[in-house]
């Protein structure tokens, strides 16, 4: 039997007439699902989460992890939407470096600002739980700059929009009239918010994820929000207790097939094929996390021995080596100011990780040198 998963009204728009998508109220309904569908691919990913919480404990710090994790889901969800910014111009520019593409730099920093105001929401006693306000509050964070002040940052739609297509009479999905966001959103937060939820947790996040990305309630961003949102829940819901994790790589690498997954939602009912497919990409990308914390704890582990076993070793370099995680490209000036010491003593500390083949100098020049952790920025980025 075939499920209904929404309906059809007509909707005009740049003066065509389209046929607009509306869905039905979470969880699916008519059948509903059948647990046996998703079983097998829920534990497997329940599990390599649990390993992934786990191994964190590998480093001396989580802040370490944190930092890396974070940019590069917001590096990679903003890829997924066309932006060409590398992890290293995003470390470049927080050095104060010189950025060519600082368009692309700034979509991605606007985006660690939104999670950051996610996250520091949901640990706030007194902040706001996860919400329409809370999504739109990180809306206008992530539109804030030159490309997003046409698209009504922080607010939801007030006109018809469409995906793909040149214009909406040949749009490949129409999502639902501007006047009818408001409610479907409510009732997506009422499934959030459920007391007492039969389905497992991240088999709920799976739904929340294609009903945001189908009520499509901002003119722009939507993509982004709605991959926060699985970061919030996850977390939000303790199966994570840091966001160590980034499903923006799994679903970039495997994007034609998220957005037919996607589709196939709405065209087909299929609900169980989206959610195997999102429970498939959390298992592989908390296995993913799980060797990069392994590889990062490795590569750190064997540069601090080489630290506490040389001669010329002294309290600066090792305080600015246990920064390079946080800082891994940076100026003398950059470690004299973290460091809080006089320039000959920052640059001795540069110069004793520069010998050991820690830190690799990238001007070349006499003046104005810049450094890099590379060996750190090559396992992030491979």
């Amino acid at each position: 039997m075939k499920r209904t998963v929404g309906t059809y009204i007509t909707s005009t728009t740049l003066g065509e007439t389209v046929r607009a998508f509306v869905p039905s109220p979470l969880p699916p309904s008519d059948p509903g699902m059948a647990p046996e569908s998703f079983v097998a691919a829920n534990r497997a990913a329940e599990l390599a989460l649990a390993r992934l919480s786990g191994v964190s404990g590998l480093v001396p710090s989580v802040d370490w992890l944190l930092y890396s994790a974070i940019r590069k889901e917001a590096l990679l969800t903003s890829q997924i939407e066309g932006t060409q910014a590398t992890l290293t111009d995003l470390f470049d520019e927080e050095a104060g470096l010189t950025v060519s593409n600082t368009d692309d730099v700034e979509e991605v920093t606007n985006y660690l600002g939104a999670f950051r105001l996610v996250r520091d929401n949901l640990r706030d006693p007194q902040g706001l739980p996860i919400s329409v306000r809370l999504l739109c509050n990180a809306h206008r964070l992530l539109l804030d700059g030159a490309r997003g002040a046409g698209k009504q940052p922080g607010e939801l739609r007030r006109s018809q929009n469409w995906i793909g297509g040149t214009r909406p009479g040949n749009a490949v999905f129409v999502p639902p009239p501007a006047e009818r966001v408001a409610d479907l959103l409510a009732d997506m937060e009422r499934f959030i918010h459920e007391a007492s939820p039969t389905l497992p947790p991240l088999v709920r996040i799976a739904l929340v994820h294609a009903q945001f990305e189908t009520i499509h309630p901002f003119l722009d961003g939507n993509g982004r929000i709605g991959r926060l949102l699985i970061a919030a829940l996850l977390e939000q819901w303790g199966l994570l207790p840091e966001p160590l994790m980034y499903l923006s790589g799994y679903l970039k690498q495997y994007q034609t097939e998220y957005y037919r997954c996607l589709s196939n939602v709405r065209t087909e009912g299929d609900w169980e094929g989206w959610v195997v497919f999102f429970l498939e990409g959390v298992a592989y990308s908390a296995s993913e996390a799980e060797r990069n914390i392994v590889a990062i704890a490795t590569l750190v582990a064997a540069d601090r021995r080489r630290i506490l076993e040389s001669p010329k070793s002294g309290p600066a370099a090792y305080r600015l080596f246990e920064m390079l995680p946080m800082m891994p490209r940076f100026t003398i000036d950059r470690a004299r100011q973290m460091l809080n010491t006089s320039f000959p003593t920052a640059s001795s500390a540069v110069g004793l990780l520069a010998e050991l083949g820690i830190v690799k100098e990238m001007t070349g020049q006499k003046k104005n040198r810049s450094y890099s952790y590379q060996g750190y920025i090559d396992l992030l980025t491979r």
